[in-house]
This record gives structure tokens, sequence and C-alpha cells, in this order.
């Protein structure tokens, strides 16, 4: 089931054409979440549609929302689904916390290649698993 909802936030951030998604693996490095979601979008706007892109879609689902902080700046976004944490930064501000840094120890998930029209001749197809 997280898998499952992993792939929707990573497919609706591809969709929404966030930047530099990156998923990190933390269930042996902290207990605050299984998995954190970190993306960038382009623009105060660009990352409040992909705040609301994510909870739209998860709301879908039946997904649970336990909480959401800085939607109103939207300078850093975080989506709290409970195993999976979702930060949606303004580019200055992911650089500034460096999450990727914070949480080095935490393995970075490759992402679902994208499915659909021309993907076969891009060379995106595969599932997701560990990046080295």
């Amino acid at each position: 089931m997280v898998e499952n909802t992993l792939a929707a936030i990573q497919r609706v951030l591809a969709d929404k054409k966030a930047v530099d998604v990156v998923t990190l693996d933390m269930r042996q490095v902290s207990v605050v979440a299984d998995y954190f979601v970190l993306a960038s979008g382009t623009s105060r706007l660009h990352v409040q549609t992909l705040a609301d892109a994510v909870e739209e879609d998860l709301a879908g689902t039946g997904q649970v929302m336990r909480g959401r902080e800085g939607y109103r700046e939207a300078r850093w976004v975080c989506l709290d689904y409970g195993d999976i944490v979702v930060h949606l930064f303004q580019p200055e501000v992911r650089r500034y916390f460096d999450l990727e840094r914070l949480w080095s120890d935490a393995p970075r998930l490759a992402l679902p290649k994208v499915e659909g029209p021309g993907a076969a001749e891009r060379g995106e197809s595969g599932a997701a698993g560990r990046v080295g």
C-alpha cells in the first residue's frame, strides 16, 4: 500500500513538472516516517500547485493527510501522510535546508519510470528500486 502511495505521489509530481524529485527511504534512520519525498517548484504558485495536486490525488485513494504546513507562504510545504512525508520547496529554501545532506544516511529510491506514449523510445520503462 505504501509503495502504491509513493508511486502515486511521484506520478503526480512528474505530471505537474516538479523539479529534482527525490525519495528517501527513512526506515533505518528515523522514526518520523518511512519515506520522505522531496521536490522543488519553480515559484510560490508552482509549489502550491504541487501540494494541491498531491492532496487531490491522494484524497481520491482514501489516504488521510495528518497535517499540512507552510502552504500560504509556499516556501517549504510539508504534507504529512504518516508513513510518507512530502516536502515541497522553492529552490533557494531547499538549498538552504539541504535535507538530502542532513539525511544522507537514508538510501535514495529510484523513481518509477513514466509510462505512456513514447516511453519505450525514451527508454522509460521498468520498476522502481534502490539507487546505489
